[in-house]
């Protein structure tokens, strides 16, 4: 477990293009799931847990590591699966998504393994516990899922996308100026939290699931219109997405003639300073933590009132 945390540790200062590194988790069964390293803070045996009322179910307890109390869910029942009933020999992964920190209960933990986005695929379609995937991949000949774990926070405790009376004053575009934009991000959640927040703007909104899917819709704009920005003026893009990540996805549009007037917004629950410096190596025109609509409607404003 200490090579596993010192990895952690190392790894998560490091950038690749389209490249991620991910730990793999085991929860109740034989079944591989991984993570993002970059999301995750520290990996840790499972420490006593505190039991509060009106808990989610998701939520076994509340936890005090180095100063900070933090919520720990239950990976297997957030996914529809048995609870865990003995923590004991147990791990949380601490993580940050979306401004905030919280752990997640698994059985086991494995080890971490660098890989490219574009081995990273979708996830199946069909019902139960796929509908928490963002993305498969296979590692050793065996099935590795994804978690959405946007989607599964979000059912714990739902993201506010209603701007504030304050935010809406400040907004300049109107939809009498029919703006067009594109949304990509693989997790279904986090599409429809954007496009409630940017509501009140009026706009005529694209979604793609992944960067893949997005170049190929702005590569068919461009056959269609030439300069796509006269079109499509600005997309928001997450970054960690299968088949081509936000960072190649803006590389990509920056390299194109006809694509490289679009204003680029990375749009992720990725944190730290590397973001920025690949923000500026990229290209890209802004970058916004998730999730704030207010920022995010600003920020959208800025770019379509330039």
């Amino acid at each position: 477990m200490a090579s596993i945390l010192e990895s952690v540790n190392q790894r998560t200062q490091l950038v690749g293009q389209n490249r991620l590194e991910l730990l793999l988790f085991r929860l109740n069964g034989r079944q591989r799931f991984g993570i993002n390293v970059f999301k995750v803070k520290e990996v840790l045996q499972c420490p006593p847990l505190t039991t509060l009322p009106k808990l989610s179910p998701y939520v076994r307890g509340i936890a005090h590591v180095r100063g900070q109390t933090i919520s720990v869910i239950d990976l297997s029942v957030a996914t529809g699966g048995p609870r865990v009933e003995n923590t004991d020999n147990c791990f949380i992964i601490i993580s940050e998504y979306n401004r905030s920190v919280q752990g997640f209960l698994v059985n086991a933990v494995e080890r971490i393994i660098n890989m490219n986005w574009d081995a990273i695929m979708p996830p199946p379609k069909g019902a139960g516990r796929f509908s928490y995937l963002t993305a498969v991949t296979e590692i050793e000949g065996e099935l590795v899922e994804i978690l959405d774990v946007e989607k599964i926070l979000d059912e714990i405790s739902p993201v506010k996308t209603e701007l504030s009376d304050e935010a809406r004053e400040k907004l300049t575009v109107t939809a009498e100026q029919s703006f067009h934009i594109m949304v990509i991000d693989d997790s279904a959640v986090a599409r429809k939290q954007i496009i409630r927040s940017l509501a009140p703007l009026g706009l005529k909104i694209d979604t793609a699931k992944d960067g893949g899917e997005a170049l190929r819709m702005l590569k068919h704009f461009a056959e269609e219109y030439g300069n796509v920005a006269d079109e499509i003026p600005l997309i928001i893009s997450d970054i960690e997405m299968p088949e081509m990540d936000g960072y190649t996805l803006t590389a990509e549009i920056r390299n194109d003639p006809r694509l490289k007037d679009i204003k680029v917004v990375l749009h992720t629950s990725l944190s730290g300073v590397f973001n920025q410096a690949m923000v500026e190596k990229v290209g890209a025109d802004d970058f916004i933590a998730k999730f704030s609509p207010d920022e995010l409607a600003a920020t959208v404003n800025k770019h379509l009132s330039i």
